[in-house]
């Protein structure tokens, strides 16, 4: 393949390279929910001073009331829905609560309960719409028409949904392939990180395959397809999450999962405690009065709350420290986790090559810093990520090139320029010849041994020194795979799709003995499902697209917030905003102490219900005296789940000691 020089490159053709893909999303005022949970919220903050000052009821009551019609209403009416279908949700019981509140005076605790699961509806709605653009997003990915080659040699340009197995595409400098197929001549350095996570380009010939949305280099590649674009692995990442994001359980806090009994049992019991006086020649307004107040100390407000504060604060709190969690949901199944699978490039590792290694060869008269500065002004041009982790170190050691000229670039092989009146050349060493006897054959075999990638650096033919680059590992790295290992009672799992060697000589740095490598997305989601069925509760932590559907697919997954892609960030259930990975292990035990928290307070509120219930049932229990019952329970659950507000209730480097 004859050089290509880099500093003239053309303009993209047509059909070829396309602009970044645009994001794709759903403006949260677009979801009705949140439109609706919207004017609630306003119009509660509206009453609020009013009825808090002591203001007229026509000037706080109106408002209230529209408080009550805007948040209620849709719950309400999923409510009676529900029972058309025979069955009572606790979303009706809370509005039925709420209403019931209202008509004994209690109308700021109503609307507040309104208000809240508005809210909440309202934030379920918008994580479900920013999941389905980031999926419809994904399909950006891969360009939408790609040039076809006909048998007498001339090329058209055609829509990507055209294309079928057997026909032959030209893949040109820059543009993204069109199809998944197999490389039939030219080579080629192909970035597959949204298929692989591989942090490097991989050097494509004649024989090697390539997938569709992965970005061309330098060289033309001439492919055959392979496979129909309905199949190719893009199209089945997208498949995947999709699947996995319909077909994973849907998650509910404690309340939810009795809430068809409790409130069965709730309303048969206010009708009895409301019929049975009244058929006994009760007065009916001492039986409306005495089913009012069962109905308020029996409702499971203090039980919402008893679940929510610990939950919510343990949002907040991991929010401060840089990790965002979607949901109360998400806070609580992150405590329930007893497995941890690791993504490797951009989660174990920094995701960015470094240079590591400088070795000059000796009597050629260069230092490490001469070496570099020659190899960093020969690969100034280039665009290749190995060439920028070259001209990056220099420039951290303050070196500044030299003037090259005549610059070229062979794909796949490295790069030539003039510098300081000797022809210089840097690339890999399967391309630049055999190292031989000048002493640096056994340092590039250590080189790659140890999973670096060795460059070698030549001065007109004469080799110079040798350059090694790898994904350097995360500084909190080794002390995450401590931190979880304890958590959970087992060493984390490593799915990566980068090669066997380079993964588990990483693995063995950070303590990880489950090596699974060279997995392509379905075999991420594979693994999953296999330690699921074996009963497990895997939490996935990753980066890429092709982390998403392993991250969908588990029983909680964290993505890496600062080079995460937009799929993997909408996919994960929390995300990691600082690249900290030490928070991981953090907010997992952070979780679990909130999970105590709300243990307590279920135990709490089940008490004064349960005090307050058999009072009201056998005396005869005052109203005020309920209310205030029923108001001090959740004051106290509420104060208890707060406790977690407090800076020192985030475990930090204490993980080990608090879980």
């Amino acid at each position: 393949m004859p050089s290509s020089v880099l500093d003239q490159r053309p303009a993209p053709p047509a059909g070829g390279p396309l602009p970044a893909p645009p994001r794709r999303r759903t403006r949260v005022l677009a979801l009705p929910e949140a439109r609706w949970a919207l004017a609630a919220l306003v119009l509660f903050v509206l009453a609020l001073p009013a009825y808090l000052l002591g203001g007229p009821a026509w000037l706080w009551g109106p408002l209230f009331a529209a408080t009550y019609v805007t948040g209620g209403w849709e719950p309400g009416w999923e409510g009676l829905k529900a029972l058309k279908d025979r069955t009572l949700d606790v979303d009706l019981l809370m509005v039925v609560a709420a209403l019931g509140a209202a008509t004994i005076g209690q109308v700021l605790d109503g609307a507040l309960l309104i208000v809240i699961f508005a809210t909440s509806g309202a934030l379920e709605a918008v994580a479900t719409a920013r999941t389905a653009d980031s999926v419809r997003g994904l399909l950006d990915l891969a360009p939408t028409t790609a040039t076809r080659l006909l048998p007498d040699g001339t090329e058209e340009s055609v829509d990507t949904g055209l294309l079928t197995a057997g026909e032959t595409i030209l893949v040109r400098p820059g543009e993204r392939v069109g199809a998944d197929g197999r490389v039939l001549d030219g080579a080629s350095d192909v970035d597959q990180a949204t298929i692989t996570g591989e942090p490097l380009p991989v050097a494509k010939q004649p024989g090697d395959e390539v997938f569709a949305g992965t970005v061309n280099g330098t060289g033309a590649l001439r492919v055959r397809v392979e496979r129909d674009p309905a199949d190719s692995v893009i199209a089945r990442i997208v498949k995947m999450v999709q699947e996995a994001s319909e077909t994973k359980a849907p998650t509910q806090l404690f309340i939810e999962k009795i809430e068809q009994r409790y409130s069965i049992g709730m309303v048969i019991a206010t009708l009895a405690v409301f019929g049975v006086p009244l058929a006994f020649g009760d007065p009916l307004q001492s039986a409306l009065l005495r089913a009012m107040t069962f109905m308020i100390v029996a409702s499971p407000c203090a039980v919402v709350l008893s679940t929510m504060p610990p939950l919510l604060s343990a949002i907040a709190n991991a929010g401060r420290h840089g990790v965002l969690a979607k949901s109360a949901v998400v806070m609580e199944r992150l405590g329930q986790i007893d497995t941890v699978a690791l993504d490797k490039t951009g989660t174990l590792t920094e995701g960015t090559p470094r240079v590591t290694d400088i070795t000059p060869l000796p009597g050629t008269g260069l230092d490490e810093s001469a070496l570099l500065r020659l190899a960093a002004s020969a690969e100034h041009a280039s665009e290749h990520p190995l060439a920028r982790a070259i001209v990056r170190a220099a420039d951290e050691q303050g070196l500044a090139p030299a003037e090259a000229t005549g610059f070229t670039s062979a794909p796949g092989a490295g790069v030539a320029a003039t510098v300081g009146g000797h022809r210089i050349r840097v690339g890999s060493p399967a391309h630049l010849g055999p190292v031989g006897g000048d002493g640096l054959d056994g340092v590039v075999r250590s080189l790659e041994d140890d999973g670096r990638t060795a460059v070698l650096v030549l001065r007109d033919d004469a080799l110079v020194g040798v350059l090694g680059i790898a994904d350097r590992l995360r500084t909190d790295a080794r002390a995450t795979v401590a931190a979880l290992t304890e958590l959970t009672g087992r060493p984390p799992a490593l799915l990566t799709g980068d090669n066997e060697r380079a993964a588990r000589l990483l693995a063995a740095e950070v303590g990880i003995t489950d090596v699974r490598a060279g997995l392509l997305p379905q075999d991420k989601v594979a693994a999953v499902r296999e330690w699921e069925a074996e009963g497990r509760r895997v939490l996935v932590v990753g980066d890429g697209v092709n982390d998403a559907p392993a991250l969908a697919a588990a029983h909680t997954g964290i993505a890496m917030g600062r080079a995460g892609s937009d799929l993997a960030l909408e996919t994960a259930d929390a995300v990691v905003v600082r690249d900290e990975l030490a928070t991981v292990p953090a907010v997992v035990a952070l979780s679990r102490t909130a999970r105590r928290l709300v243990v307590q307070n279920l135990v709490i509120a089940g008490v004064f219900i349960t005090v307050l219930v058999a009072w009201d049932l056998i005396g005869t229990l005052p109203l005020p005296l309920g209310v205030a019952g029923h108001e001090g329970s959740t004051v106290i659950v509420g104060l208890n789940g707060l406790r977690l507000l407090r800076e020192h209730a985030w475990p930090g480097s204490s993980v080990k000691d608090i879980a």
